[in-house]
C-alpha cells in the first residue's frame, strides 16, 4: 500500500486530481477538510457531490451533524479506519484537503494538552486584557516561542499562557515530551502550484456557482436547524451569508466578499505549505498528475 498526499489552497483542483487518481491507481481517499466532515454542508464545502467521487470512497465527509463538535483526533481515527480498510482490500491511500495542519499533526505526532482549571483560565482571562505584557512575558521566560508568533497573535498567546501557567514549564521544553508518536510513517507529499491570478479567477468563478447552485437557501437551513452557535457557522461561504442576512452586505457584494475572504485563506495555505513540510514536488496539475503516477508504479 502506498500513501500520498495532495496539498495546495482551495480551488486549486485537488479533489478532482485526485478522484481521477483514486480511479486510475486502486485508491481510497482521505479527506481532511474541516468543512466537508459535516452532513448537511454540501455547497459552502464545495464538496464532490456523490456522482463526482465516482464510486471512491472518501473517509472524513458526511461524518458529523453541524451540531457536532470536533477536533483534530476525529481525523487521526478516520485515518486510522481509512488505513486499515485499504490495507484489507488491498488499495492505495490519497490524502487531500486544504486544512495543512491536520497532515502536519498526523505526520509529526500530536501535543497532549494538559487539564486546564478554572482558577488557571481566570489567571489567564486577565492575562489576555494587556496582551503587550503576555508577549513580554513569554519572550522574557520562552524565546524560541515567542519568535515564533506576533505580539499580538491573541490565541498563540493564550495557548502558551495555559501550558505554563498549569505545568509551570515552558512549553517549547514541555511540547517535547508530550508528544505523541507520528500517526503516519510514510507518506509522499505533492503541491498543486497555481499562479495566483489564475487561483483568484477560480475562486471568483467557484464562489459565483456556489450562490447559482443555492448557497444562500444551504445557509439559511443550517441557520435555522442549528443556529448560529456552531463553529462551522463561522467559516467562510457561511458567515458572508449570515452577515448579508444581517443587512450588512447586499447580495452584489456579497460574492465579492466571499471571494476576498477565500483568496486570503489561500494564501495562508501557501505559506503554510511551504514552511510547515518538508522538500516536496510542485507544479500544475499536468505536471503532478506525471510525477503521482511515477511514484505509484516506482
Amino acid at each position: 500500500m502506498k500513501t500520498i498526499a495532495i496539498l495546495g489552497p482551495t480551488a486549486s483542483g485537488k479533489t478532482a486530481l485526485s478522484i481521477e487518481l483514486a480511479l486510475k491507481y486502486n485508491a481510497h481517499i482521505v479527506s481532511l477538510d474541516s468543512l466537508s466532515i459535516y452532513k448537511e454542508i454540501n455547497i459552502a464545502s464545495a464538496k464532490p457531490t456523490l456522482e463526482e467521487r465516482q464510486g471512491i470512497k472518501h473517509f472524513g465527509m458526511d461524518v458529523l451533524l453541524p451540531s457536532e463538535h470536533f477536533d483534530v483526533t476525529m481525523f487521526f481515527d478516520l485515518f486510522k479506519e481509512a488505513e486499515q480498510e485499504a490495507l484489507r482490500e488491498g488499495k492505495n491511500l490519497i490524502i487531500v484537503g486544504g486544512t495543512g495542519f491536520y497532515l502536519k499533526a498526523m505526520m509529526e505526532g500530536l501535543s497532549t494538552k494538559p487539564e486546564i482549571s478554572l482558577h488557571v483560565k481566570e489567571k489567564i482571562e486577565q492575562h489576555l486584557l494587556d496582551l503587550e505584557a503576555s508577549y513580554a512575558l513569554i519572550n522574557a521566560q520562552d524565546e524560541a516561542f515567542a519568535s515564533k508568533i506576533a505580539s499580538n497573535d491573541r490565541y498563540r498567546i493564550e495557548k502558551w499562557l495555559e501550558i505554563f501557567f498549569t505545568t509551570g514549564e515552558i512549553p517549547s521544553a514541555y511540547l517535547l515530551h508530550a508528544k505523541q508518536a507520528p500517526l503516519i510513517k510514510e507518506v509522499a507529499l505533492f503541491e498543486i502550484d497555481t499562479p495566483r491570478e489564475i487561483l483568484a479567477q477560480r475562486i471568483a468563478l467557484r464562489t459565483q456557482n456556489m450562490l447559482t447552485q443555492g448557497l444562500v437557501d444551504e445557509v439559511f437551513g443550517l441557520e435555522k436547524r442549528y443556529s448560529r452557535a456552531p463553529q462551522c457557522m463561522k467559516a467562510i461561504g457561511i458567515k458572508e451569508v449570515l452577515d448579508y442576512f444581517d443587512g450588512k452586505l447586499t447580495f452584489n457584494a456579497l460574492s465579492e466578499r466571499i471571494s476576498f475572504n477565500t483568496i486570503h485563506l489561500s494564501k495562508r495555505q501557501r505559506t503554510f505549505n511551504a514552511s510547515q513540510f518538508p522538500p516536496h514536488p510542485k507544479g500544475d496539475v499536468n505536471n503532478l498528475f506525471g510525477a503521482i503516477e511515477a511514484h505509484f508504479k516506482s
